[in-house]
């Protein structure tokens, strides 16, 4: 089916590979960012109440994800007040998160575009079929030429749509899981400030 739609099934099935490439590298990225070590942030604490500052920061580094960047930042402020070490904090916090959302505008392009693609390879399949009919010379117009070039049209809506719908459920379920992760960005935050603020 997908031979009869001409050029726009072509670009149709390079979006459809797009999408699924990015799905699954983003998943795996935002899989990645929710793993914790559960013993990360009390090893924290106790390297912090025991004076071990770049014991904390190599831990850090070592755990290396985005929870880990954002208390580094945190720990390397320590000593200022404490608003300007939740500025830090933050300013890690929107990069990681930007860098979380990167390549979701594509998913959301695909989306939005495959089903209008599809409609416009629909579009042109039908003024093409029409144009040929139009040069037919005979005076009759053959139904097996009219149902075979209107076939040939709903094909790239039917792959717009699929694509399209693809990447729509995919994109969606893509934010989610970023959702996710920001909201573990600012549990962690909250939990690390009230570190700080707690008697040794």
């Amino acid at each position: 089916m997908a031979t009869y739609g001409g050029p726009i099934m072509i670009v149709l099935a390079i979006m459809l590979i797009v999408a699924i490439y990015m799905f699954i590298e983003r998943l795996i990225t935002l899989k990645q960012a929710l793993e914790e070590d559960k013993s990360f942030m009390n090893r924290i604490r106790d390297y912090i109440y025991d004076g071990k500052i770049d014991a904390a920061q190599k831990l850090c580094r070592e755990t290396n994800n985005p929870i880990a960047r954002m208390v580094e930042k945190g720990i390397s402020r320590l000593g200022r007040p404490m608003n300007d070490v939740l500025v830090a904090i933050e300013n890690v916090g929107n990069l990681e998160i930007a860098n979380l959302e990167k390549g979701l505008v594509i998913m959301a392009s695909i989306s939005g575009g495959a089903p209008m693609l599809g409609f416009l390879g629909t579009v042109t399949g039908m003024v093409t079929t029409f144009y040929n009919m139009s040069l037919n010379n005979t005076g009759t117009i053959q139904l097996v030429d009219l149902s075979q070039g209107m076939y040939q049209a709903m094909v790239t809506t039917i792959g717009g749509l699929i694509v399209g719908i693809i990447a729509y459920f995919g994109y969606n379920y893509l934010v989610s899981r970023v959702d996710s992760v920001v909201r573990k960005l600012e549990a962690r935050t909250m939990e690390f400030l009230d570190l700080l603020n707690e008697p040794a």
